[in-house]
């Protein structure tokens, strides 16, 4: 029963986003009102050499998410974890080598949904099988990360494109100085953030990406024992002790009480009546600097979402590489072997796809 309420709603969010896709997409295909792009990226980077690319990456989505609609909050986390660390080059999705253990597996990233990955693998091949190897994994990363939030009810909102895949991935050290722990308050969260370029009204908005997906009781449960939190209620606490009776319990629970899967302002309201899971989430309401941004959108869905658009747009330009840097993976987990052998396919693949 529970499995056809999910799937009549995914299949009514689905409809309903499609119905305002292109009327959103002529207001910002004119810039109005969006973050400037960096140079070597551009809004309409493959309409002429992978016109379909955009298609090819919505339709698989579309299905994913039918089958398993949880698979958007891991593709979307995917694209921060990727893009905070050292940019947004795909360097999340490496597999370690001799040198040393990868990214993917430190630990803030050790929770990271192995499925994301496959996800993203299949992606390329379907892309690189229409246009040829022209199109990144992170790229992909980025157009993916925006399905998940408008196949689940969120905003639609166009994805500069251009981008190139790093050649390294980060250390864990790296990793973990660049991603906000979910223990952190709000002078870190704003702190961390302004070295990247982000303002407070920014860091509101790209917290609300919590309104999907699922949490360890691990990343949370320092706020229920040995004592608990004041700023949490006391029935959501009361909850979250069943679903968690122990500090070390493996179990998981919603990040969101009210509208777990679906791309909504609730997240807002579960601060606002201090139902937050997180002390990074409930801290945003507690601290004066940013309470008035939590009830700005937990009381008008569209301030927050025209907010989260431009946020998601500014964070998907973090220290791209363009033009000659990096490179376009054959695989997303792996470096290519031979850089100038690779070079030589890619200028041939695009003066093929250009005359095609």
């Amino acid at each position: 029963m529970a499995s056809s309420s999910v799937s009549s709603s995914f299949k009514l969010l689905f409809v309903s986003s499609l119905l305002f896709f292109s009327q959103y997409f002529t207001v910002s295909s004119k810039g109005q009102g969006l973050p400037p792009i960096v140079k070597g990226l551009s809004w309409t980077f493959f309409d002429s050499s992978c016109p379909k690319l955009q298609s090819i990456v919505r339709k698989r989505l579309e299905k994913v998410f039918k089958d398993d609609i949880g698979q958007a909050a891991g593709l979307l986390r995917l694209h921060f974890h990727d893009c905070f660390v050292q940019g947004c080059d795909g360097s999340v999705m490496l597999d370690g080598s001799a040198g040393g253990p990868s990214e993917k597996t430190a630990i803030p990233n050790k929770t990271l949904r192995k499925e994301s990955f496959k996800i993203i693998e299949d992606l390329r091949e379907r892309v690189h099988k229409e246009c040829g190897r022209i199109v990144s994994c992170s790229d992909i990363a980025a157009l993916a990360a925006r399905d998940a939030v408008v196949l689940t009810g969120g905003p639609n909102y166009v994805v500069p494109l251009g981008r190139r895949d790093g050649l390294n991935f980060a250390t864990e050290t790296a990793t973990i100085d660049n991603l906000v722990a979910p223990t952190a308050n709000t002078t870190t969260l704003l702190t961390r953030l302004a070295t990247k370029g982000f303002d407070a009204t920014d860091v509101v908005a790209l917290s609300g990406a919590h309104t999907i997906g699922i949490s360890h009781c691990g990343s949370f449960t320092e706020r229920l024992y040995p004592n608990q939190d004041s700023t949490m209620d006391q029935t959501f606490a009361n909850n979250l002790k069943r679903s968690c009776p122990k500090a070390d319990s493996n179990n998981t629970v919603n990040m969101d009480v009210r509208t777990p899967n679906i791309f909504d302002n609730n997240y807002y309201v579960d601060l606002m009546n201090r139902q937050g899971l997180f002390t990074s989430d409930q801290d945003l309401y507690t601290d004066q600097r940013t309470r008035g941004i939590v009830t700005s959108f937990g009381t008008d869905q569209k301030v927050f979402f025209d907010k989260f658009v431009i946020a998601m747009i500014k964070m998907g330009q973090l220290n791209v590489s363009t033009g000659g840097q990096g490179e376009i993976r054959a695989k997303c987990s792996v470096r290519n072997k031979n850089k100038l052998l690779v070079d030589v396919v890619e200028g041939l693949e695009k003066t093929l796809a250009a005359a095609f």
